[in-house]
């Protein structure tokens, strides 16, 4: 598999719901998403980060500008057969992705994707039964009815059926959404790995800056439907007037290092984003 990157040139989208149109959810945007990289898309609700995801699978189309999933562009022009293309590329898992789920055994869900972009049915079972155990659950789920399923069960059937169609890009829309700590944790950790693995590109929304410091190698952040930073997570949270001014929050770990700095009246020689690096941080400091 051969990962893929994202090109927006000069993009400009409205948001149309029904008789509710939002003109310039996203105004002008230009930017390049690296092929392989795993890019968290943060900013205050209302930002235009769902947006700008939605732009990436087709369920948004430019007004004006254009999309480039790998070699493939999408326009107002040409968006109807762009769009099914791009989405052979794309894999989108939604904040509650288990509302997803459909069909009348597990099986048969996990199947869909792949059948639908024309795998033999013999390969879309083989499919289904490699993700499913890729997911962490029991191949006897296979034959069971999806909503016969407990809720944690049920997401992790809904990130099989994205996985089983081996996409090249995968969307991240708060994953974790109505988890607890421990289980929002094992879904970060099967989808950071599953990307390392098949070394796609990654783009996750959160909320949660410590999803952040830990699985991103760059972040967007959106204000007002525009990209106003882009560059590595040390860099942002470098920065507490950018961070106070887009209404960010910090990672735990860079919280405590500001405190500790304050109260022990030092500098520490690293911006800190995990624990592990604090801890480091502390004792090169003789501070631990």
């Amino acid at each position: 598999m051969v990962a893929m990157q994202i090109n927006l040139h000069q993009v400009t989208a409205d948001y149309q719901a029904g008789p509710i149109r939002s003109p310039e959810i996203l105004k002008s945007i230009s930017t390049t998403v690296k092929s392989g990289s795993f890019t968290a898309v943060a900013g205050k609700t209302g930002s235009g980060k769902s947006s700008l995801l939605k732009l990436m699978n087709g369920l948004l189309v430019p007004v004006k500008g254009r999309v480039s999933i790998g070699e493939i562009m999408i326009t107002s022009e040409n968006a109807k057969q762009s769009v099914k293309e791009a989405r052979q590329k794309v894999g989108m898992v939604f904040q509650f992705p288990e509302s997803q789920l459909f069909a009348e055994t597990v099986e048969k869900d996990i199947m869909f994707g792949p059948m639908n972009f024309g795998v033999p049915e013999a390969e879309a079972k083989q499919i289904a039964l490699e993700v499913i155990k890729r997911v962490g659950l029991d191949a006897s789920l296979l034959s069971k009815s999806p909503f016969s399923l407990s809720g944690g069960q049920k997401r992790y059937v809904a990130m099989a059926g994205i996985l089983a169609m081996s996409p090249d890009i995968l969307i991240l829309d708060e994953p974790g959404a109505g988890l607890d700590p421990k289980g929002k944790k094992e879904v970060m950790d099967l989808l950071h790995a599953w990307h390392k693995e098949r070394g796609l590109t990654t783009l996750l929304v959160t909320h949660d800056m410590d999803d952040v410091a830990l699985y991103a190698d760059e972040v967007i952040v959106m204000d007002g439907g525009r990209i106003v930073f882009q560059d590595n997570p040390e860099r942002l949270f470098a920065d507490m007037a950018a961070i106070h001014q887009w209404g960010l929050d910090l990672p735990q770990a860079r919280k405590l290092q500001i405190r500790i700095e304050q109260e022990a009246n030092v500098t520490l020689s690293q911006i800190c984003l995990t624990l592990a690096q604090l801890a480091d941080a502390l004792i090169e400091a003789g501070l631990a």
